[in-house]
């Protein structure tokens, strides 16, 4: 068992190695873990030349549909918005409302991207407000890693509850009783969220008044998502924690900041806007985009039915996969955050009066200019898919099982971040590691629920430091090539949030 185990963990810790200490550039990287997940699959699982290929190919496919779309689309919306000029009026803005840019981190990158990760996930939680973020100059590196860390916590809930739900189909679970355990288990992380996004916003490893004149204001956008987020998975269910958390969020930061009087200090201060007389027909043009994506993602989403079931239906399932159990590959053509965001980036680019010429041109550059983040999610896909169809995956949560015993709640978050490293998203996590938390829990006399909540848990903790959740970031911050200087920074996090996720799961049943 020992032996298996080292051999199925062997293409992660290459990959961490290669990023890390090698110091290789994401694709190559990544490319290279699939070659040897290849090469383990066939020599040591017996997987024949066919059954690593349609694995490989089921990888890239779901790499490119939705995750692969999803990226371009969010970075063809903001790209757009720099051609048409849109975004020199959405920074004026941004910057009557606070000229702090610890206070607009938190009113974008914690409130809107909470938003982004409720509506659609799949990277625009961290794409998108990566882009506005850094457009007002804020400093690239810093700004992704504190986007990282805000969007582990939402991912349970993310793109309309689809992983829990996903969970709960899975396991058979109540889908509310597994939304309330999540809620209750990350609670800590998610109120100590917004505190890490402002240090880092704020320099704080190099200033030690990070953090000067706002203690306060970080404590009340961190409540003010917390509370409704919890409320809502705890007695609703999953779909809408995230997006009424982080509406009624904006809402409250946003008061706040437009009444506040105090001085922002030089150091963090938003520089380089122009302060431009802006009325509002010229303020929903500039924002039209992204108003648009909320109104398009909210009436396509499954609140609202009468809508989203038919454009759901608009779908295929194929199977690609020639070997024993094979899965389902889903491609919904239409009701998809992809297609849906490229409608509104193409609508609100031609209300802000670009030309067809422009909106292609962009479109084209935008594909062009991020090829090597496409090669690293369709490697990273392709190495997950082998690794889970050949009994890697499960060799390696098997043997923390045997090795664990009782404490084996004190690592179940753990499995689920390596799952998230790995797949670098929630709802995969849960179909790779789902049933196995379960049983695991039954043969040990554990709630089965609170521990397949943790592999929510441990997922959206994994997603921080997977490759293909770097790569997402990198693009939006033209970083590429740097993924591992993200990782080394960024690993850190994900370590700490795994530690108390597992202190938290073993620990709060033992003391209620």
């Amino acid at each position: 068992m020992i032996i298996k185990f080292l051999i199925s963990i062997l293409p992660i810790i290459c990959l961490i190695g290669m990023l890390t200490i090698l110091k290789m550039p994401g694709y190559k990287a990544c490319f290279a873990s699939a070659l040897l997940t290849i090469l383990i699959g066939m020599l040591y699982f017996k997987m024949s030349v066919l059954e690593v290929a349609t694995a490989s190919l089921e990888g890239i496919l779901n790499a490119l549909w939705p995750i692969c779309l999803v990226i371009v689309a969010a970075l063809f919306v903001y790209n757009l918005t720099l051609e048409t000029k849109a975004m020199d009026k959405i920074k004026a803005m941004l910057s009557s409302v606070s000229m702090d840019k610890r206070i607009l981190a938190l009113i974008i990158g914690w409130g809107f991207g909470n938003f982004m990760e409720g509506m659609a996930g799949f990277g625009t939680a961290v794409a998108i407000p990566a882009s506005i973020l850094i457009a007002m100059g804020f400093e690239p590196v810093t700004t992704v890693i504190g986007l990282l860390v805000v969007n582990s916590t939402p991912t349970a809930f993310g793109s309309v509850g689809v992983p829990l739900v996903t969970l709960s189909g899975i396991t058979g679970i109540d889908a509310v009783a597994l939304s309330g355990n999540t809620a209750i288990m990350q609670a800590v992380l998610t109120f100590v969220s917004p505190y890490i996004l402002v240090f880092m916003i704020g320099k704080g490893l190099k200033r030690r008044d990070a953090m000067k004149g706002m203690w306060a204001f970080t404590t009340v956008a961190a409540f003010a998502f917390l509370a409704p987020q919890f409320l809502a998975a705890r007695f609703i269910g999953p779909e809408l924690g995230d997006i009424i958390g982080a509406i009624f969020c904006m809402i409250v930061l946003v008061l706040i900041s437009i009444k506040s009087t105090r001085t922002v200090p030089a150091e963090y201060a938003v520089s380089d806007v122009k302060k431009v007389s802006i009325d509002l027909k010229s303020a929903l043009v500039a924002w039209c985009p992204f108003i648009l994506i909320f109104v398009i993602l909210l009436l396509t989403s499954s609140l609202v039915p009468a809508i989203h079931d038919p454009l759901s239906s608009i779908a295929s399932k194929v199977t690609v996969y020639s070997g024993k159990n094979p899965g389902s590959l889903g491609f919904t053509w239409i009701n998809t955050p992809g297609v849906l965001i490229m409608i509104a980036g193409l609508v609100g680019g031609l209300i802000q009066g670009a030309s067809i010429k422009t909106i292609v041109k962009t479109y084209v550059d935008t594909l062009i200019g991020n090829w090597k983040t496409i090669v690293t999610i369709c490697s990273v896909l392709a190495l997950a898919k082998i690794m889970g169809y050949s009994g890697m995956i499960s060799a390696i949560a098997a043997l923390l099982v045997a090795v664990t015993g009782q404490l084996y709640p004190l690592f179940t978050p753990l499995i689920g971040t390596l799952g998230g490293f790995v797949t670098g998203s929630g709802t995969s996590t849960q179909v790779l590691f789902g049933q196995l938390q379960v049983e695991s829990a039954k043969a040990i006399g554990w709630d089965p629920s609170w521990i397949a909540a943790a592999n929510a848990v441990g997922a959206g903790i994994g997603k921080m430091i997977s490759p293909q959740g770097i790569a997402i970031g990198c693009a939006a911050a033209g970083l590429a090539g740097q993924e591992s200087v993200l990782l080394k920074k960024v690993f850190v996090f994900a370590l700490v949030f795994a530690i108390v996720a597992g202190i938290i799961c073993f620990g709060l049943p033992c003391v209620l």
